[in-house]
């Protein structure tokens, strides 16, 4: 009877070994690359967006991220573009994730950008960059995608995935105050759609990383939704959402933008009149002159768990 109770302890205590160890493995410190608004200036901005693209293969981050604005709102939004940033993102070794951005396809009625229907250039978009599940990038990463909610079968551009105990998800959050139009003679039907998708992926986000014990969550979006000359208006409610599931969460949250294209790294929203809301940052990455990246560290033995460090590229 005491060989049993033995072997019994001792076999517990192995299982205990592999559940700590599983969760470990867990919890390793890594980094992931950032950056978005780029290239714009043709056709001098490829050279130096492959650039980028081999300082960053060098790093060997866990994955990288385009937070959207593909080319500028000046350049022709046409599908051998489209077709040639694909075959960049293609290169980089390591999953690539990319949310997109106005310029790709909200400013492409501009007359400079070709005078398209924005809304076939957004789908065309869907179409080449959200073929399936699978990230960009030599390395594929598997993603969990929106549209495999019947009621969201359109929005394929909205994902989520985890790495290491830790959240991340693309929310597709334009400039270009979010493509809602007060004049819109659809009354808005395509920005009341995406809205109504968002704020459900967001609940969404918030709810798998509450019910996984996640250590953090990052969001990635391409619109700069606090700067105060922007038009706000398209962003109201998903800020409000932003706000009140980071309060509920109680666990850092980074948010990463583009659109604005200076490095910023703040806390702007507010637990009350006086007081930033402590576990928020937002990350604004560099873009339009400046193509360099950001390497976001994580470090689960860091009160902060996001340490934020510039990549600049060399030659850049």
């Amino acid at each position: 009877m005491k060989k049993i109770y033995f072997f019994t302890i001792i076999s517990l205590l192995g299982l205990c070994l592999v559940a700590f160890k599983l969760k470990e493995q867990k919890e390793e410190r890594f980094y992931f690359i950032a950056f978005g608004d780029m290239p714009y200036f043709l056709p001098d901005d490829y050279a130096r967006f492959e650039n980028l693209i081999k300082t960053v293969n060098s790093l060997s981050p866990a994955f990288n991220v385009h937070v959207g604005d593909i080319k500028s709102g000046s350049t022709k939004c046409t599908d051998e573009y489209f077709t040639k940033i694909y075959d960049y993102f293609e290169q980089f070794n390591k999953p690539l994730i990319y949310t997109p951005g106005d310029n790709e396809w909200t400013d492409c009625g501009r007359e400079k950008a070709g005078s398209y229907n924005p809304e076939e250039r957004l789908e065309a978009i869907r179409k080449l960059f959200f073929k399936d599940d699978k990230s960009l990038g030599k390395e594929k990463l598997t993603l969990t995608v929106q549209s495999k909610n019947p009621s969201y079968s359109k929005f394929v551009e909205n994902r989520r995935w985890s790495y290491n105990n830790v959240a991340f998800a693309t929310l597709h959050v334009v400039g270009s105050n979010n493509n809602w139009i007060p004049e819109d003679k659809n009354l808005n039907k395509e920005f009341n759609d995406r809205e109504a998708a968002n704020e459900a992926w967001l609940l969404e986000v918030f709810t798998q990383a509450k019910t996984q014990n996640n250590l953090g969550l990052v969001i990635f979006i391409q619109a700069d939704m606090f700067t105060p000359d922007k038009v706000s208006s398209g962003f109201v409610k998903l800020l409000e959402l932003l706000k009140s599931y980071t309060i509920d969460f109680n666990k850092p949250v980074l948010l990463v933008n583009g659109d604005s294209h200076k490095f910023l790294l703040d806390k702007p929203i507010l637990k009350d009149a006086n007081k930033s809301l402590d576990n928020f940052t937002r990350l604004q990455v560099f873009g339009e002159y400046d193509i360099h990246a950001v390497k976001i560290v994580v470090d689960p033995s860091s009160h902060d768990l996001f340490l934020i460090e510039q990549l600049h590229v060399k030659g850049n």
